[in-house]
């Protein structure tokens, strides 16, 4: 999701690499016309790529404005995309994927759920309530898009769609975490709440060309993480294999819908869209980052190879081919610098990967919401 997995985090000096779900975000798409004519109710303004903190009626900026009649026109694309999207899904729900198969007692398919769960090591446990919980950040998500949403757009239709289908996502981990017993529940509810009451307020959500690239990078590091951490459990316990393989898929098929976007934004509007892109792609705010032991819960799942530097580098050079950065042209003085910038992005985060391996020393976790168990990892 913003569907939302927080996925990882290094830090070498100051650092930052790593980006998260938890899971992301749809678009708020407004005109020009409809912002100054009164036609949006008061909620939808300011926009959400405004500063909340400036007052209620500053205009946005030429640069602002500019970035949304792009996206505006933008609403065919929307459209063809969802259609294409809603025919590939097969629509899943937490129900059918738990229940027990027919003609099996519930309470014997329960007992030998908790009975294979126990076989689960504890970083992949730690994972899975990272996992778990960064899908549940959706309430931040939704409301930096929704409080501004107004009209019968595409852009809002596809937001709704998404916040459904990332909704599912919380709520399978959720009652796969209590049928099997696998994470403290109580624990897990209590940091949920505590990551939900310090909110999330990204510099990102003031550009509405950043949403695309945060969107994109973090929807595939949720894919990466969801489904390597299926394969660390499912060695023991097959259903949640199966389960994170479902909610792969599914932030794979929203990630393919970003990026698509900002393909189309970048052929339009190239030298804003690589200024957007070059601010944000050298390193991304961890929606997970205000979360109970996220920097730790981070590390872990770094040394169990399941997220880490290496693969948020893997990622980036990913976009950096499908959108022919390098390739684009007719650019100005800003959009070169621009396009220097992201180019030379791999190279820095490899350093930093470099960098963690060789600092990197055996340590010691206990982590409540895993049973207080202590273990170590190299």
């Amino acid at each position: 999701m913003v569907g939302a997995v927080a996925v990882g985090i290094a830090m070498v000096g100051a650092a930052t690499v790593g980006v998260a779900m938890p899971g992301a975000a749809g678009m708020a798409i407004a005109t020009r016309e409809s912002w100054f004519s009164g036609s949006l109710p008061p909620r939808c303004w300011p926009p959400v790529w405004q500063s909340h903190r400036l007052p209620a009626m500053t205009e946005p900026s030429s640069e602002t404005l500019a970035r949304v009649e792009v996206l505006a026109d933008l609403e065919p694309l929307v459209q063809r995309l969802m259609a294409t999207h809603e025919a590939k899904r097969v629509l899943w729900f937490p129900s059918e994927l738990l229940a027990p198969p027919p003609d099996t007692d519930p309470d014997a398919y329960v007992s030998e759920l908790r009975e294979r769960a126990r076989g689960i090591s504890t970083p992949a446990r730690v994972a899975l309530a990272l996992n778990l919980l960064t899908e549940e950040g959706l309430p931040h998500f939704h409301r930096l898009l929704a409080v501004y949403l107004g009209g019968d757009t595409f852009w809002s239709k596809w937001t709704n769609l998404w916040t459904a289908e990332e909704d599912r996502h919380g709520a399978v981990l959720h009652d796969y975490a209590r049928d099997s017993g696998v994470l403290d529940n109580p624990v897990l509810e209590r940091m949920q709440f505590e990551y939900l009451r310090a909110g999330f307020e990204p510099e990102w959500d003031r550009d509405p060309y950043r949403v695309f690239v945060y969107t994109t990078l973090q929807e595939r590091a949720t894919q990466v993480s969801h489904a390597n951490t299926g394969k660390l459990a499912g060695e023991h316990e097959p259903l949640i294999g199966t389960v994170l393989n479902n909610v792969a898929r599914e932030e794979a098929r929203h990630y393919i819908f970003y990026r698509s976007v900002f393909k189309e934004v970048i052929r339009r509007d190239p030298d804003r869209a690589l200024v957007s892109a070059a601010e944000l792609m050298p390193s991304i705010d961890m929606p997970g980052v205000n979360m109970p032991h996220f920097r730790e819960m981070a590390d872990v799942i770094r040394r169990a190879g399941i997220y880490g530097p290496r693969d948020y580098l893997k990622i980036v050079e990913e976009q950096i081919r499908y959108w022919a950065i390098d390739k684009v042209e007719g650019l100005n003085d800003i959009g070169r610098k621009a396009q220097e910038t992201i180019m030379a992005v791999p190279k820095r985060l490899e350093r930093v990967a470099d960098a963690m391996e060789t600092r990197s020393r055996a340590k010691s976790f206990i982590f409540d919401v895993a049973f207080a168990r202590e273990f170590r990892m190299s």
